[in-house]
């Protein structure tokens, strides 16, 4: 029995993690940096302890530090969550050879499916599709070039080890070869280490679908189904939702089959996702294996109505599965918003702050995982992502309702936020009708851009509207009307003079 896990994360998916924690009586230990001193990870834990200087190279990516840690409070296993450590083999023998155990597939597993060339060699022989490409790693930029003339225009360089979209290369043309390949090597050995890149051909205006997969130490692998990711810029996915509107039941059933057979190719262990691109004519291919929990698990939980982090714990106990395939069923709609400190209208750059005022929606259906509150300060060295706004409903058209609604009710203030772009995406009649694929964002440009002189949108207009009744019942009941310094007489000689008041 595990009795007290360390949770090598921060933010949203610490608290994600220790909530499962205490409803199954398990103590929680948060390790932090000095930027999160304050954090609500920290806050809540049952213990916690600080490993370092703000940067993630000094403290949230430190092996030894961690290590150290939950020796020190004698945890029984480490839970990564998702990003840092999360995919790292050598964290995760490193828990193996302290006699720690880690929530995670083994560390082989992990070094096998993180390399992309040797996970799409083992689907091969798995009978699984990929998409046609190399299966060996690029050693020049002419030897790319012959790949490239061989499989045809356009493709996609990438990086082996690579992820998050960073590595990647769109390539139409063959005078463009060898910048990209440059290109994707020199970012590929910046962003992981190593600069071994490969190349697929390029699957055109393709869906981006994922099925959730469990695996215990018996052998025993089921799938939970699909998630549509194809709402994603440069990569990175910004709305998720459960089921896929794409995919019908014939090909569901197909891509679970293929989903479980990858599993099992490589003998895996834990939760897992396998990630498919299927084109227009409903083909897929497998795209890679995510071995940790995804940002996006919560909205598979709601249409399937399992606590995967419960299972991920279980399953590191060395339980069996308590469920069948055929126990498992899809039952209404789920929707999922990344909520983040961004400025989408100057190239979605960062925005970190200081959070004045905070108001998340509530009601039937909604579920927030966030770790912020007012007066939290949203840290510059780490994702800014704020939490993750997740809708059920029984019905797909109830579901995007729903989003709508609490999209509205969210109110943050004192930083930039992406809630208004995100309900513009939830209005693009595409994504109302389910029909749209990876191409979306860049399809939706224009409709995605706030209309010229309506930035603003009407919850601000009423809080200027109340703010101006506010001053007006003040000076009503005060004795300044000839004081020109006033707010009001202010207010009033600025509508005078742009035209908006008159005498």
């Amino acid at each position: 029995m595990i009795r007290k896990i360390l949770i090598a994360n921060r933010g949203e998916i610490a608290i994600r993690v220790m909530r499962a924690c205490y409803e199954m009586g398990i103590r929680s230990v948060a390790v932090f940096s000095e930027a999160d001193r304050t954090s609500r990870h920290v806050l809540y834990a049952n213990e916690a302890e600080c490993i370092g200087a703000a940067p993630s190279n000094e403290s949230y990516l430190c092996i030894e530090k961690i290590i150290e840690v939950a020796k020190k409070h004698k945890v029984d296993a480490i839970h990564p969550g998702y990003g840092f450590l999360s995919e790292n083999a050598e964290f995760a023998r490193r828990c193996e050879e302290e006699g720690i155990i880690f929530i995670g597939p083994r560390p082989q597993t992990m070094i096998d499916m993180g390399d992309k060339i040797q996970a799409r060699r083992h689907m091969i022989a798995a009978g699984v599709p990929v998409v046609p490409g190399t299966q060996e790693q690029l050693n020049t930029p002419e030897e790319a070039i012959g790949v490239c003339k061989a499989i045809g225009f356009p493709v996609m360089i990438k990086a082996s080890m690579g992820g998050g979209g960073k590595g990647m290369r769109l390539v139409h043309r063959v005078e463009d070869v060898v910048e990209m390949y440059n290109a994707a090597k020199s970012e590929a050995m910046a962003g992981f280490g190593d600069d071994t890149v490969y190349i697929e051909k390029f699957v055109e205006g393709p869906h981006h679908i994922e099925f959730q997969i469990l695996a215990d130490k018996h052998g025993n692998v089921i799938h939970l189904y699909d998630r549509e990711c194809s709402v994603q810029r440069r990569n990175q996915k910004i709305v998720e939702e459960s089921p896929s509107p794409f995919v019908d039941d014939e090909l569901r059933e197909k891509m679970g089959k293929a989903a479980v057979a990858a599993a099992k190719a490589v003998s895996y262990e834990g939760a897992g996702t396998i990630e498919f691109l299927v084109d227009r004519h409903k083909n897929f291919y497998f795209l890679e294996m995510n071995t940790r929990l995804q940002v996006e698990h919560p909205i598979t939980e709601e249409v399937i109505g399992l606590d995967l982090v419960k299972q991920q714990i279980f399953i590191a106990e060395g339980r069996e599965l308590s469920l069948k395939q055929e126990d498992i069923r899809q039952r209404g709609h789920a929707i999922e918003c990344r909520i983040c400190a961004e400025d989408t209208d100057n190239n979605f750059r960062p925005a970190p702050g200081v959070i004045q005022q905070l108001t998340e929606p509530h009601g039937p259906g909604i579920r927030i995982d966030s770790a912020v509150y007012a007066g939290y300060e949203i840290p510059m060295f780490y994702d800014p992502m704020i939490g993750k706004l997740i809708v059920w409903a029984t019905t797909r058209q109830y579901a995007i309702e729903r989003m709508r609604r609490a999209l509205y009710e969210y109110k943050v203030t004192g930083l930039v936020t992406n809630i208004r772009y995100l309900r513009r995406i939830i209005d693009v009649p595409q994504f109302k009708e389910g029909n749209y694929d990876t191409s979306f964002i860049e399809v939706n440009q224009q409709r995605l851009r706030p209309r010229p002189g309506f930035k603003n949108d009407s919850e601000d207009m009423a809080i200027i509207a109340s703010y101006i009744d506010y001053l007006m019942n003040y000076e009503e009941n005060t004795d300044n009307t000839q004081d020109t310094s006033s707010a009001l007489n202010r207010w009033r000689a600025f509508g005078l003079q742009k035209g908006v008041l008159r005498v």
